[in-house]
């Protein structure tokens, strides 16, 4: 007979808000959302792009839309992201090549990332404000 193998109950936490992930996940995790994000709004940025390149009418009109507020905040958020995918993304691929694979190493890169990312989007925001 088979005796059944004894399991360990574990507590199980389904509120993934109260879940402290460490900042390399967090790194990760929203290496992927800004993905997600740039994919999504791919479509909306070439048809801007179209319409700008439609005629000197049209080119006027968009230029005249940025100048609004709302636009900024989400050319802000929009390159923010890209920002976000690029760092990480570097540092996915240095990772890769077994370049500070260690966990204090790769802690310092997830904190690189994040303030590479801060910087380029005041810079960014500063430009266009």
């Amino acid at each position: 007979m088979i005796a059944k193998k004894a399991t360990k109950k574990r507590p199980k936490n389904l509120n993934l808000f109260t879940i402290r992930l460490p900042i390399n996940a967090v790194v990760s995790i929203m290496h992927r959302a800004s993905g997600m994000l740039l994919f999504l709004m791919l479509p909306a940025l070439l048809w801007v792009l179209q319409q700008s390149f439609a005629s000197e009418l049209q080119y006027a009109q968009i230029t005249h839309n940025f100048q609004h507020w709302l636009f900024k905040v989400v050319l802000i958020v929009v390159a923010g992201a890209f920002f976000h995918h690029f760092f990480a993304g570097i540092r996915h691929l240095a990772m890769d090549v077994h370049w500070m694979t260690s966990l204090q190493k790769a802690r310092f890169s997830s904190r690189v990332v994040l303030g590479l990312v801060g910087v380029s989007v005041v810079i960014f925001a500063w430009c266009i404000w």
